[in-house]
């Protein structure tokens, strides 16, 4: 056991103290505080450890208000205050951006606290372990069945403390439309017996497919005024208030005009070509998912909005677009867009990228690349999806550099 002195969070959520030239990462633990901890895994030059006990609280530690939090996975930060945790994810942006995208300075706003910091999630994915839900434990494969989850909210808590005995079930995806009163359980394994005293939609995921066995095997939701069709084991965004704030952000990093054209990368349902491009002439889009391209193809055609959506890889298939555009926003998976998904973003030459990133890691890495294709890096806003965890929503603005007048005639040319 070993005495420690925190001073940052890392990237991944935990404390970080050096000793004698060497970092521990140190869960549970705050920056400013003194702690002591054992090493459980060592990598030479830094070792993670598990927090023993903390000999000097930070003044921003508190009691979790889950009783599963020193258990459950679900949650890393529910010691901590949320106006602490939105410190640390403006930090972690802004350290990534500077180590790994060599931007000096960047210009990271405060983070945005999106609606509730408990009872926000509108999907919960959960396994069954002894006929109960459950999650995993931090950093293994073991399951903590659980009697309640105060980060789901409202109306799935309802739904919840209704599911009874779930034996035989293998997972169970919990989904709400806030907006709408829309509820669906998508179950796999067995269906329970007391599936009628759900009082919602519940559909059956087989080896065969998705079966509606009560009601629609759709979602909806309305985001930014727009009503949003979302298939039943569909992406959308799973924190309604958030979906709001980042399509705010877009709306004003993007700040498109009436005769413009906007390509929605990595599309999904349509969530921003839907709501940002009613500002703008036309949308054209790209997701890798079949099913999500036909529901986005719905939900702007019901928003009035001219399009072009096909199915296909973003960084192989974008060609097939043969479209230009004058704006884009794309958002990418954890990975992000590497060199392939920068050359495809940046192959129509648009004025202005909104990059909405989920890894801050990843998004230096694709700033850096950007600025070899010539757009510049201008701001990020955190935005906290997530509260309780250490993960994180960007959304970064990058506008494209003014050509010189052989670039521009090459252009003119194409």
């Amino acid at each position: 056991m070993m005495e420690l002195h925190p001073h940052d969070i890392a990237h991944g959520g935990e404390a970080v103290a050096r000793h004698d030239g060497k970092a521990y990462f140190i869960p549970g633990a705050m920056p400013g505080e003194v702690v002591t901890a054992t090493v459980v895994e060592d990598k030479g030059s830094w070792a993670r450890t598990s927090l023993v006990s903390v000999i000097a609280e930070s003044p921003a530690r508190r009691t979790p208000p889950c009783p599963h939090a020193s258990d459950c996975g679900g949650c890393q930060w529910q010691f901590a205050v949320e106006e602490e945790q939105r410190r640390w994810k403006r930090s972690t942006v802004i350290g990534q951006l500077e180590h790994l995208g060599k931007i000096d300075t960047p210009l990271v706003h405060e983070t945005v606290a999106a609606g509730p910091d408990l009872g926000y999630r509108n999907r919960m994915d959960f396994r069954v372990v002894d006929g109960s839900p459950a999650l995993f434990r931090q950093r293994s494969n073991d399951l903590v069945p659980l009697g309640e989850c105060l980060l789901m909210v409202p109306e799935l808590q309802e739904v919840f403390s209704r599911l009874g005995d779930l034996t035989g079930v293998e997972r169970i995806t919990l989904r709400a439309g806030t907006n709408t009163g829309s509820v669906i359980a998508v179950v796999e394994g067995d269906l329970p017996d007391q599936i009628d005293t759900w009082g919602i939609t519940v559909v059956h995921r087989t080896d065969r497919g998705i079966q509606t066995v009560i009601g629609n095997d759709v979602l909806t939701e309305i985001i930014d005024g727009v009503t949003f069709t979302i298939p039943s084991d569909g992406f959308f965004q799973n924190n309604t208030d958030g979906a709001e704030a980042l399509v705010r952000l877009v709306g004003d990093a993007l700040d498109v005009e009436p005769h413009e054209t906007l390509l929605d990368g990595y599309c999904g349902v349509g969530l921003f070509g839907a709501t940002v491009g009613r500002s703008c002439g036309r949308v054209v889009g790209i997701d890798s998912t079949p099913g999500a391209v036909k529901y986005a193809r719905m939900n702007l055609a019901n928003a009035g909005i001219d399009h072009h959506v096909i199915a296909g890889s973003f960084t192989k298939d974008i060609e097939a677009l043969d479209e230009y555009w004058d704006v884009a926003v794309v958002d990418p998976p954890r990975k992000g867009l590497g060199a392939r998904g920068v050359e495809a973003v940046t192959a129509a030459m648009p004025r202005r990228i909104a990059y909405v990133a989920c890894d801050p890691a990843s998004l230096a890495r694709d700033a850096r690349t950007l600025s070899e294709y010539g757009y510049e890096f201008v701001e990020a806003t955190p935005v906290d999806m997530f509260p309780q965890t250490y993960h994180i929503e960007i959304v970064a603005r990058f506008d494209r550099l003014q050509l010189d007048d052989d670039d521009a005639s090459d252009r003119d040319d194409s």
